[in-house]
């Protein structure tokens, strides 16, 4: 697929682009994003927080964008800032577990899975100011429930939680 694509539309953030007849969004700059998977004690750190696009409180695993404030910005490094600032949780190494695409039928943008190693409670997390994030620590094996209640609530669950639930959606 060597088509360039137009851009037909750009803001601050997104950019409408067009390949052939191909519609769909991306992210301008150099911008990607960082999802961390951090476990504690048995215990995934999850974050809730506003989504505008959804119009609803989100329940997510912490992330982040790369190279929005500062060109050149190494994954890791901004992966360990994003979980710092969202959770209060310093990681003293991330791992890289590669690159996925969240709805690549309609948008351009990946993100990068990153696992959390050697964890340290530094803060109490929450992001930064206007964001409104609320930090949740959920027994791994609860998870499920933990959605399922948050649903019943009336809040949205973001997509990447699917690799935290999968035993449960495949009978393990």
């Amino acid at each position: 697929m060597s088509e360039e694509a137009e851009i037909v539309w750009r803001g601050r953030f997104i950019e409408a682009r067009r390949s052939g007849k191909w519609e769909f969004v991306g992210r301008t700059g150099n911008v990607t994003a960082a999802v961390i998977l951090a476990i504690h004690d048995g215990q995934a750190i999850l974050v809730e927080q506003p989504r505008v696009p959804v119009g609803a409180r989100c329940i997510e695993l912490p992330a982040g964008l790369v190279g929005d404030e500062q060109a050149g910005e190494e994954i890791e490094a901004a992966a360990i800032r994003e979980l710092e600032e969202e959770t209060g949780y310093r990681a003293e190494r991330m791992e890289n577990l590669g690159r996925f695409y969240a709805s690549p039928g309609m948008s351009a943008e990946y993100f990068t899975l990153m696992r959390a190693e050697g964890l340290t409670r530094v803060g109490e997390g929450g992001g930064v100011e206007g964001e409104e994030i609320v930090v949740h620590h959920v027994p791994v094996g609860e998870i499920p429930a933990f959605v399922a209640s948050k649903r019943a609530e009336g809040l949205e669950v973001d997509s990447k939680l699917l690799l935290l639930l999968a035993p449960s959606l495949l009978g393990n």
